[in-house]
């Protein structure tokens, strides 16, 4: 088994689809997207984590563009990342794609040896 010290970065850097998005046509509203299919691996194990990850945030210029989340969440399905890894790298890049005015991203992730986990990243700060 992997030390966590090997581990604890993988994931961050894996390239993945790119989040396209299109323009916004209104001001001031919120979208909310829940992905209640997520899969990663466990980059030390090697097991499969499964969870609900939702994306809450309000746009500026531009609107994700479902799609091409769907692509690049699917893209989590063969990489070794933890929890909260992913939930910070989806709302990294998803700023990185679209700047919204604010976003939080929340990861709810199945049991596993009897432990829940859920984390949360927001932009900004």
């Amino acid at each position: 088994m992997k030390n966590y010290k090997d581990v604890a970065k993988e994931g961050l850097d894996v390239k993945l689809p790119e989040i396209e998005s299109f323009e916004n046509q209104f001001p001031s509203y919120i979208i909310t997207i829940i992905i209640p299919e997520y899969t990663s691996l466990c980059p030390k194990t090697g097991n499969p984590d499964f969870g609900t990850i939702t994306i809450e945030y309000e746009p500026d210029k531009k609107v994700i563009e479902l799609k091409s989340l769907k692509l690049y969440i699917q893209a989590y399905r063969n990489i070794g990342i933890f929890y909260e890894n992913a939930v910070n790298r989806i709302l990294r890049d998803i700023v990185k794609a679209i700047e919204p005015k604010w976003i939080k991203v929340k990861g709810e992730f199945n049991p596993r040896g009897g432990i829940k986990s859920i984390v949360e990243a927001k932009y900004p700060e």
